[in-house]
C-alpha cells in the first residue's frame, strides 16, 4: 500500500523497506507540500530542497542494497535552534547568519538512523514565548485555525507535523516549548529527561532548563524519533540511563495511581484554568479511571519553584544575547529579559541551581503516593495571531502565564513529560494534557499515553484545511 499524507514514521519505514515507495518520491512530495503551505502556514525558516533530494537518492541506494535503519529515507524536520551542517542557525532572530560547520549531536544521531533532514522550522526569538511570530520570519499559523498561533517556541515543528508536511519533527522545551505547541495542534509532544537527547554543542541549554524533544501524530512515532535522537556527546554533563521508548509504546502500563493536578503552580502573576480546558482534562482523567487506574485530585508540592526558574531562564537568555551577531535587531523584550538575567546571574543563579536538589527530594516524595501526574498542558486554547506580538515585556509575561502556567516546573526539575491531545474547545481549537513523572519515567508515561491513544484514536482527526495530494508511488 502506498502511504498517504497521514502516514507516520512507522508506516513510512515499512513502505520504504518493502519497496512500495522510494525516499526520492517521499522527499519530492514533502517539498511540494512545504512549498504549497509556506504562504499560509509558514512552518519553515529554511528548506534544504537540493540537499534533501541528494540525501534521498543515497537512502534509496542503501535501501536497494538491503540496508535497514530505523528512519532510513524518511523526511523529518528540526527546529531552527538546532545545528545542521552547512545551514545557518538563527533561532528566531533577524539578520543573516553564517552556516555552521557541524551537525548538532541530535542531528548527527538522526542522520545515523537514516533520516533525511528536509528543513529547519520556525521558532520565536531565542524560544522565549508561546507563540511563533517575529520580524525575522513573520507568523507561523495553526493548521487547525490559521487565525491562531500553533504555540511556541516549537511552533514551526508542530505546524509542520499537524499539517502532514512531515511525519515527525524535533523541537526543544525550556518552559513547555514542545508540550505547549503539541497541545495546541493536537499532537503527541515528548519532553524527555534532561540529557536524554543531547543539546551539544551546548552541554546545557538555558542553564539546564531546555531539552530537545519530539513531536508526532502518534505515540509510537514520537517514541521512535526519541529513540533515534537519544544519546550523548562525550562531553555532555547529563547522561541518564538509556530507555527504550518504542518498546514502551507497545506495552500496557499496568494499574497506576494518578494525581489529577488542576491547580497552577505558584507564580507572581495570576493564572486561571479556563472551564472548557478543565472539562477536557477531567474527561481524560475519567477515561483513565475507566481503564482501572486510581485517579484522584492532588497537586505536587511545588512551593516557590518559580523563584528558581526565573534566574535560570533569564541568565540563559543573557548568554544567548551576548553571543548574538545582530543585537540591534533583537526584540525590545529580549533585551529587557537579558538585563534581568545579568542581574540574577551571580548569587541568585547559583542559589537557583542548588535548589534543584531540594525540589527533587520534596516533589520526588510525591511519587511515593502517585505514579503519574495528569495536568493541563495550558490553561487556555491557542491565542490569536498577533495578540502578544506588540505587548510590553511585563504584559507579555502576564499573557504567557495566564495561558501557560503549567508546563515550566518540569523544566526546573529536568524530568520527563508527555503532552497528549485532550480534545477540542469552542471554535474547534485543540487543547492538551500532560502526563508527568519523576526522573527516567519516559517508558511509563509513553505506555500510558499509548493506552489512551488506542481508545481515543486522536491521530485520526485532521485539520479541515489540508493539502489533498498523497505520496506518489515509487
Amino acid at each position: 500500500m502506498t502511504p498517504d499524507r497521514s502516514a507516520g514514521l512507522l508506516e513510512t519505514a515499512r513502505a520504504l523497506a518493502d519497496g512500495t515507495v522510494t525516499s526520492q518520491a517521499l522527499v519530492e512530495q514533502t517539498l511540494a507540500r512545504i512549498e504549497a503551505t509556506q504562504p499560509s502556514l509558514n512552518a519553515f525558516r529554511l528548506v534544504r530542497a537540493e540537499a534533501a533530494l541528494a540525501e534521498a537518492e543515497t537512502a534509496d541506494k542503501e535501501l536497494a542494497a538491503g540496508v535497514r535503519r530505523p528512519l532510513l529515507g524518511i523526511p523529518v524536520a528540526v527546529k531552527d535552534d538546532t545545528d545542521v551542517a552547512g545551514e545557518p542557525t538563527a533561532f528566531g532572530c533577524d539578520g543573516q547568519f553564517p552556516p555552521v560547520a557541524e551537525d548538532s549531536e541530535a542531528v548527527r544521531r538522526l542522520r545515523a538512523a537514516g533520516a533525511v533532514i528536509v528543513g529547519k522550522t520556525n521558532t520565536c526569538e531565542f524560544g522565549q514565548w508561546p507563540f511563533t511570530e517575529g520580524p525575522a520570519f513573520g507568523a507561523t499559523r495553526n493548521p487547525w485555525s490559521q487565525e491562531h498561533t500553533p504555540g511556541g517556541s516549537s511552533g514551526g515543528s508542530a505546524a509542520a507535523v499537524a499539517a502532514g508536511l512531515v511525519p515527525a519533527a524535533l523541537g526543544s522545551d525550556g518552559a513547555g516549548s514542545v508540550r505547549i505547541p503539541a497541545s495546541w495542534t493536537h499532537l503527541i509532544g515528548i519532553k524527555p529527561q534532561r540529557g536524554r537527547i543531547s543539546t551539544w554543542p551546548r552541554g546545557e541549554s538555558f542553564q539546564g532548563i531546555t531539552v530537545n524533544g519530539t513531536l508526532a501524530r502518534t505515540v509510537a512515532d514520537a517514541a521512535l524519533l526519541l529513540d533515534a535522537a537519544s544519546g550523548n556527546h562525550e562531553h555532555d554533563p547529563h547522561r541518564p540511563p538509556a530507555v527504550n521508548a518504542s518498546e514502551a509504546a507497545g506495552r500496557e502500563p499496568g494499574r497506576l495511581r494518578i494525581a489529577l493536578a488542576l491547580k497552577p503552580p505558584f507564580t507572581a502573576l495570576p493564572a486561571r484554568l479556563q472551564p472548557q480546558v478543565r472539562a477536557r482534562v477531567v474527561q481524560l482523567a475519567e477515561k483513565l479511571g475507566e481503564f482501572g487506574h486510581v485517579v484522584e485530585e492532588a497537586d505536587p508540592p511545588y512551593g516557590q519553584i518559580g523563584l528558581t526558574f526565573i534566574p535560570r531562564a533569564t541568565a540563559g537568555l543573557a548568554e544567548r544575547v551576548k553571543e548574538a551577531p545582530f543585537p540591534a535587531l533583537l526584540d525590545r523584550r529580549t533585551h529587557g529579559a537579558a538585563r534581568l538575567g545579568r542581574l540574577l546571574g551571580g548569587v541568585p543563579l547559583r542559589a537557583a541551581r542548588r535548589a534543584e536538589a531540594v525540589l527533587h527530594r520534596r516533589i520526588g516524595g510525591f511519587f511515593a503516593s502517585y505514579d503519574v501526574v495528569l495536568a493541563p498542558t495550558t490553561a487556555a486554547p491557542p491565542p490569536r495571531i498577533g495578540s502578544m506580538l506588540q505587548l510590553s515585556g511585563f504584559a507579555t509575561d502576564r499573557a504567557m502565564i495566564a495561558a501557560c502556567p503549567y508546563a515550566w516546573p518540569w523544566n526546573v526539575l529536568g524530568w520527563p513529560g508527555v503532552n497528549v491531545p485532550a480534545g477540542f474547545v469552542d471554535g474547534g481549537l485543540p487543547v492538551g494534557a500532560q502526563l508527568l513523572g519523576p526522573a527516567g519515567s519516559e517508558p511509563l508515561l509513553i505506555s500510558l499515553a499509548a493506552q489512551l491513544e488506542a481508545e481515543l484514536r486522536w491521530h485520526e482527526a485532521w485539520p479541515a484545511q489540508q493539502i489533498a495530494t498523497d505520496f506518489p508511488t515509487a
